[in-house]
């Protein structure tokens, strides 16, 4: 059974670093591309970062660029997303998601599966 498990959300101020967590289960970690999306309040969900099967590639939203960070540990089943300079329009629940096997790091949220439950990321100013 496909699981994604998210962690260390919570209640930040602007400016803030906050580090997610993900540990997936029930598919072998290490062969697939692994993303993150959002979903603000009221909006779609949309793409934050993506990182492939071994690390050597990323791909990050323009929002993001520079500010966050994604990372992944095979050994653990687990891949991260370090967040920093956070804002105000951060605010959202963060996803983790499986993407293709061996292929790349698309943003497309089509080519995404098994999606955890969420963790929520709230910034005040």
């Amino acid at each position: 059974q496909v699981q994604l498990v998210e962690s260390g959300g919570g209640l930040v101020q602007a400016g803030d670093s906050l580090t997610l967590s993900c540990i997936a289960s029930g598919r072998p970690f290490i062969v697939y591309t692994m993303g993150w999306f959002r979903r603000a309040p009221g909006k779609e969900r949309e793409f934050v970062a993506a990182i492939d099967w071994n690390g050597g590639n990323t791909n990050y939203a323009d929002s993001v660029k520079g500010r966050f960070t994604i990372f992944r540990d095979n050994s653990k089943s687990t891949v991260f997303l370090q967040m920093g300079s956070l804002k105000p329009v951060d605010t959202a629940v963060y996803y983790c998601a499986y993407g293709p096997p061996y292929s790349g790091v698309p943003s497309d949220v089509n080519q995404y599966t098994g999606w955890g439950q969420g963790a929520q990321v709230t910034v005040s100013s």
